[in-house]
């Protein structure tokens, strides 16, 4: 498992995207003022010459050229300091632009600062976090931070080999960091990038493997240009995530390295970069309950350990229950007095594991049970970090 990637947190499902084929007015190029760029001319006859530092040292003046006049208007890149950039590269990790957005500036708003980050406490980080997903990011980011405040006074080092010392800072983040914030030559290879250069060298090598990352990071360190190192990693995944798309036909007609691109000349784009199909998901089969008593609602706090640690969620347990069941689950919690509605059925899909859930609206007509605590809406919407595996169930309960 990298540090970029943890099994045992919540995966958002918007970034288990189904492939299709896509326009540039639905990839966002229209919508951002994305001009075309005709890219460069082939620069080599069709059998290919150039070695791969050749061919990826060409990248650099005509992906900058076009990243100058396409770069989309991201709050992170107005003020690119070290905590911004740190900040803005781990919320990104499994989470769409779009979606961070406005995360990104609630959490400034709240944490402006490395050291105020470093003191907040964890039930107020995880309800900021809340809905961002793989939440051990944000306990990442605050035992970083205390380390900050510790070893350099509420700030980050300028320095690569330090900045991988920090929790939750593997080679890509620090290398975002280290060029973006502070002008040092480190590249940042992250999959955008990966799939990028994949497409122009026409490699066959699994990206998912360690080795292909690796080897890629040390390319690009010799290629990259030392006077503009953050621009030219912002342009990469730039380039990766509005033209050099995964999911459909990428934008040949509009990208800065398509005469140096041997998957494009190739007729190749479809069928790379290539990646090792993923294990299927294990399937569980939950029920969840959302039980009222007078004006509040149980919920509970999970283990400290495993998927989903120390958040918050609804009584669930596994397995379908039908109405006799539920019923004798709730007579064993010590109520028998209640009144049960069914709720929509929900699924959640997290990295390793898919929840398919069954679930209850409960009334008690009685209290007598002692297993769950009750808390008001009001309270709950505020206070408590509800994973959004609940979110349908969460939403329920704002509209009662």
């Amino acid at each position: 498992m990298t540090k970029r990637q943890d099994s045992e947190m919540e995966e958002n499902q918007n970034s288990d995207m189904t492939e299709k084929k896509m326009t540039a007015a639905e990839s966002g190029l229209e919508q951002s003022g994305m001009e075309l760029y005709s890219g460069m001319k082939p620069v080599e006859g069709e059998g290919g010459s150039l070695t791969e530092e050749e061919r990826l040292k060409l990248l650099a003046d005509p992906l900058l050229f076009w990243y100058d006049r396409n770069k989309r208007d991201l709050p992170w890149r107005k003020e690119p300091t070290p905590y911004h950039v740190w900040l803005s590269e781990i919320m990104l990790q499994q989470t769409r632009v779009e979606a961070v957005i406005p995360y990104y500036n609630r959490f400034l708003e709240r944490l402006p600062d490395i050291p105020a980050l470093a003191q907040v406490e964890e039930e107020e980080l995880m309800k900021l976090w809340q809905g961002l997903g793989y939440y051990n990011r944000a306990r990442n980011l605050k035992a970083a931070a205390e380390q900050a405040v510790m070893q350099y006074g509420g700030n980050l080092p300028a320095d690569y080999a330090g900045l991988l010392k920090f929790p939750g800072i593997g080679s890509y983040t620090a290398g975002a960091i280290a060029s973006i914030a502070f002008g040092i030559p480190r590249p940042a290879v992250d999959g955008n990038v990966l799939r990028v250069a994949a497409r122009i060298l026409a490699s066959e090598e699994d990206i998912g493997q360690a080795k292909t990352k690796k080897k890629m990071e040390e390319l690009f360190l010799t290629v990259m240009p030392q006077d503009r190192p953050g621009d030219f990693n912002q342009a990469l995944m730039e380039l990766g995530a509005t033209v050099c798309i995964p999911n459909g036909t990428p934008h040949c007609e509009a990208c800065p390295a398509s005469g140096i691109c041997l998957a494009y000349r190739k007729g190749k784009t479809d069928s790379i970069p290539c990646k090792a199909p993923k294990k299927p998901r294990r399937i569980e089969e939950r029920t969840v309950l959302l039980i009222r008593w007078e004006d509040g609602y149980a919920i509970r706090k999970r283990p400290s350990t495993g998927l989903l640690a120390n958040l918050y969620e609804f009584p669930n347990v596994e397995g379908t229950l039908n109405g006799e069941q539920l019923a004798q689950y709730l007579i064993e919690a010590g109520e028998n007095s209640f009144s049960a509605e069914p709720l929509p059925p929900s699924r959640h899909i997290f990295t390793h594991v898919e929840w398919r859930m069954t679930a209850y609206y409960v009334t008690l007509r009685k209290k007598k049970g002692e297993q769950f605590r009750y808390y008001k809406k009001e309270d709950i919407l505020e206070n408590y970090a509800i994973p959004s595996a609940f979110s349908t169930y969460l939403e329920i309960l704002k509209k009662r």
